[in-house]
């Protein structure tokens, strides 16, 4: 059994990971910290009914103080687009939490399989670089809330801040591509806050967890990988302009797919 003090130190080197590959290659950090938290939790013990759960409120929860630094940075080089950002969050703020609360109600199973294939598609989305043409404006404050309800939707149940599906979209809406990543970073703090507090409020429903949660998010996890990635993410921003970045983004890809499988397999 590995002491609890060695589980501090992997809390902090998955945040180094996740915040060294955020900052590199744009990428949130809901795609490592979930299937990584899964399987500690089993090594931990931990209820198997729940562990899937907490590693997704956890990881939502963990995205938070990132995705807050991301949207201040960007802001302050003029690349978030604000009105866009107000239209979507009614929508965000509904589908995120809502999604939080259908978790709740499904099997592991569903959640375990649902991860495993958005990590797929995200994978190809990404290996590939598919960009949809832009064909389009984008739609009035109700059309960019209702995609801000089922981009929040999914991202709940995927424990990740959505940024893919926001630029993917954003782009095919004929925004620039500067802008559409800038708007992500800030639409990823709503869908953080909210994702949050719904596994907060259904763990706390559901009941039996193990010590130092709050609902299904896991405090020392949560402190140690959010703490880590804060500091590390601007080394990677700046490493991106000096390492072949399409590259890593391949090989990163390959990397989290087996990490999906691996977790889909043990838990």
């Amino acid at each position: 059994m590995i002491p609890d003090f060695s589980y501090w130190l992997i809390y902090l080197v998955v945040g180094v990971f996740v915040g060294f590959f955020a900052g590199l290659l744009g990428i949130g950090g809901g795609s490592v910290i979930v299937p990584v938290l899964s399987l500690i939790f089993i090594a931990k013990g931990y209820p198997a009914a729940h562990v899937i759960h907490m590693a997704l409120g956890t990881s939502l929860a963990a995205i938070i103080i990132g995705s807050f630094s991301g949207a201040r940075e960007h802001h302050l080089h003029k690349a978030v687009n604000w009105q866009v950002v107000r239209a979507m969050t009614p929508g965000i703020l509904l589908g995120t939490f809502s999604g939080a609360v259908f978790a709740y109600f499904v099997t592991t199973a569903f959640l375990k399989y649902f991860f495993v294939g958005f990590i797929g598609l995200l994978a190809l989305q990404l290996i590939f670089d598919f960009r949809p043409q832009a064909h389009r404006n984008l739609p009035g404050a109700a059309g960019q809330s209702i995609f801000g309800f089922i981009m929040g939707w999914l991202s709940s149940l995927a424990g990740i801040g959505g940024a893919v599906l926001t630029i993917t979209y954003m782009t095919w809406c004929n925004v620039k591509m500067h802008e559409a990543i800038g708007t992500a970073s800030a639409i990823g703090f709503p869908i953080a806050v909210a994702g949050t507090l719904g596994y907060m409020v259904t763990g706390l429903a559901a009941g039996g967890m193990p010590q130092w949660s709050l609902g299904y998010v896991y405090l020392p996890a949560w402190l140690g990988i959010s703490l880590a990635s804060y500091f590390i993410a601007p080394l990677g921003a700046r490493l991106a302009h000096r390492l072949p970045v399409k590259t890593l983004k391949k090989i990163f890809m390959l990397f989290l797919v087996g990490l999906a499988v691996k977790m889909a397999v043990s838990v």
